[in-house]
């Protein structure tokens, strides 16, 4: 049951990139060589959403944990909110503070959540890597898009 609930936590941050697609203003925007192609965002974010919920329930189980769960739960706040800022509102410097402050969050959380159970750490880990690309690309849209 424990699982299901932080599976529903992530499939409602997962919603956000149903109501607010990419669609022609991110097709027109000047993006870096290294933006993955379409296809990948959603195959990337499903990957993460369920190790996100896996990582989050493993948590619950292990005594100590609150302050990485509540980071888990800052975590998914910040990831929710960041679609709608980038692609509803094109506010890409706000989202480029949203995205710097979910990494530094995220970052705590895979420090914090090693030093419980490493399995769980490594099972984080690839979100954090995922965001590093995330920041870079939001980082160059926002540099490359001036006016």
């Amino acid at each position: 049951m424990t699982f299901l609930i932080f599976l529903i936590a992530c499939g409602a941050a997962a919603s956000t990139g149903v109501i607010f697609k990419p669609g022609p203003w991110y097709e027109g925007l000047n993006k870096p060589g290294f933006t993955p192609p379409n296809w990948a965002f959603p195959v990337a974010w499903t990957i993460i959403y369920l190790l996100l919920a896996w990582a989050g329930y493993r948590l619950s189980l292990i005594p100590g944990s609150q302050t990485v769960l509540a980071l888990w739960a800052a975590q998914i706040a910040l990831n929710t909110l960041w679609t709608p800022v980038f692609f509803g509102a094109h506010q890409v410097l706000a989202a480029m503070v949203i995205l710097l402050v979910l990494w530094l969050v995220v970052a705590a959380m895979v420090f914090l959540a090693m030093r419980l159970d490493v399995i769980t750490g490594l099972i984080l880990f690839p979100y954090l890597a995922w965001l590093c690309v995330a920041a870079a690309l939001n980082f160059s849209i926002l540099r490359n898009n001036r006016g």
